[in-house]
């Protein structure tokens, strides 16, 4: 059996706040640290940890895939980072937000985060007709968003 996630989230508003945040707990800021600290912080949502090594198509230098990997992994632990899985692909990383989980559309593979609250409907209903806690933030709530229904059903989305 595996966790999803090893530490209560750990939120940070930006690379300095996280910076601050990781040396109160001890934890050493090395350059390649910062690096992946700054690829999440500037990035629009989850991230490969091969697209973090090749520094995001030139905005941030290049980093070596172990070391990133190495890297995620302890602000995983630390509670700063989640890694979700959004389809059929690599596991992706992002900052850790607990009040946010993602829609992932299974045809063009669009994914939307969206505030915890806005799915607290469906969960409601799977815990009451199932006894489940339904949670979307490891894994996303997948199906087809408005244009991809509207192109199955025969006409474009407005």
């Amino acid at each position: 059996m595996t966790t999803t996630h090893r530490s209560p989230a750990l939120t940070a508003a930006n690379v300095e706040a996280a910076v601050e945040a990781l040396r109160e707990r001890g934890l050493r800021v090395s350059a390649a640290r910062r690096l992946v600290l700054e690829a999440l912080y500037g990035a629009e949502g989850p991230l490969s940890a091969e697209r973090i090594a090749e520094g995001l198509e030139g905005r941030l230098p290049r980093s070596d895939l172990a070391s990133v990997y190495r890297n995620l992994e302890t602000l995983e632990e630390v509670g700063l980072v989640r890694h979700v899985h959004l389809g059929h692909g690599p596991g992706l990383y992002a900052l850790a937000a607990p009040e946010h989980e993602y829609l992932a559309c299974e045809s063009c593979h669009a994914v939307r985060s969206v505030a915890r609250e806005e799915l607290d409907g469906i969960r409601a209903q799977v815990r009451e007709q199932f006894g489940y806690e339904a949670r979307f933030t490891h894994f996303p709530l997948v199906g087809l968003c408005p244009n991809c229904l509207a192109e199955s059903e025969g006409h474009a989305h407005p």
